[in-house]
């Protein structure tokens, strides 16, 4: 099998998860590496619980069965998280989940000893050790090779949108960044992460995941970490964009937006329509506009350059979308994205607290409380 040229096709739009949760002190609300040995326990009581190890070592990433919808995916995220919280608390731990934690000094959180991130850090230095980031990954399952890249273009006219719902990480260093995803911004420097290029055909990929095998660059990292990326082994699409969230409830909107976004534009290639796409140079302004302003992005909604808030896109892109979630039934999941607009981002609520207090420590209690109360189900 070439791992480049072979696509495992998936006859089905199925669905996998993945979500980054950490451990944090009750009493500091920094971040512990403890990873590795809650990981272990969890496993031992419950063996067929699928946990991975992730970049540093006070992170757990809870990873989804193949599943059918949002649903199903949220069934086993929330029974994942009641085990990890069982043990966590036994620990004197508590769960914590945002896309950048907002005072934790990335000097002081060591890795997890695998050899490719090892590799990374040897390689990027300054950049690669400040990757206190967490995200929210979902995989689509896609029929063919030659939809992956007219869908994955699709994908990326809807950047701040899927950006703004889940933004979560204005702080950074004890500072306010400004950013409602500081996140997005530290991810890019890494010189494998950030925007895909638009490519056009499978063909293309697959001789530009050979330059860089030739050139050296995924020998140092395992793979190349685009905000959406084909998984070839998997047959899916893998949208990387969003932060992640403090809560299942949240999680939940976002992973249905998602879902429902690819089976929409893959739906749209079998009813012979084109697929939206924007110039390269709208898509990272739209991408530096939902990390910078969140939901009050103004985005870039055409090739033409007109433009609208994201919020009202979301408010019509739910009510657009409505059919395709009723048939992958996810319409309550997908629906909870306009909960989000009421209540607000996790950003938002985080700075509100900040503001109050110039202290980001209720910032982090606040999403450790969110992890319990805001439930999905």
């Amino acid at each position: 099998m070439d791992p480049f040229r072979d696509f495992a096709r998936s006859p089905n739009p199925t669905l996998g998860v993945e979500w980054e949760i950490c451990l944090v002190d009750p009493q500091t609300r920094d971040l512990v590496p403890r990873a590795a040995e809650v990981i272990d326990e969890v496993t031992a009581r419950n063996p067929d619980l699928h946990l991975e190890r992730e970049f540093l070592q006070n992170t757990i990433e809870l990873v989804t069965p193949v599943c059918r919808n949002t649903g199903e995916a949220l069934r086993f995220l929330t029974d994942a998280t009641e085990k990890v919280r069982a043990v966590a608390e036994e620990e004197n731990l508590r769960l914590w989940a945002s896309g950048g934690h907002p005072f934790s000094d990335f000097r002081k959180q060591p890795l997890s000893p695998k050899i490719t991130y090892k590799e990374i850090i040897n390689r990027t230095q300054y950049w690669g050790q400040q990757m206190l980031l967490w995200g929210i990954h979902c995989h689509i399952g896609i029929r063919h090779e030659d939809r992956v890249w007219p869908i994955i273009n699709a994908v990326m006219t809807k950047y701040p949108h899927l950006l703004a719902i889940s933004a979560s990480s204005p702080g950074w260093d004890g500072l306010d960044t400004g950013y409602a995803s500081n996140r997005t911004m530290l991810y890019q420097q890494l010189p494998t992460a950030g925007m895909p290029y638009q490519f056009q055909t499978w063909d293309e990929w697959v001789q530009f995941m050979r330059d860089q095998q030739t050139s050296g660059v995924i020998n140092h990292t395992g793979s190349m970490h685009f905000d959406v990326r084909p998984a070839a082994k998997w047959g899916t699409i893998e949208v990387r964009i969003s932060d992640a969230t403090s809560n299942l409830r949240e999680l939940a909107a976002i992973v249905a937006l998602t879902h429902c976004l690819v089976v929409h534009y893959d739906r749209m290639i079998d009813e012979g329509k084109q697929l939206p796409t924007l110039q390269p140079w709208h898509v990272a302004e739209n991408k530096w506009r939902g990390a910078r302003y969140g939901m009050d992005a103004l985005v870039i909604t055409s090739r033409a350059t007109d433009e609208r808030w994201v919020t009202e896109e979301l408010v019509d892109l739910v009510d657009s979308l409505q059919g395709v979630a009723a048939d992958l039934g996810c319409v309550e999941e997908l629906n909870l994205v306009l909960e989000i607009l009421e209540r607000g981002a996790g950003y938002q609520r985080q700075r509100r607290l900040f503001d109050v207090h110039r202290d980001w420590k209720p910032a982090v209690d606040l999403a450790c409380d969110e992890l319990t109360s805001l439930t999905w189900g």
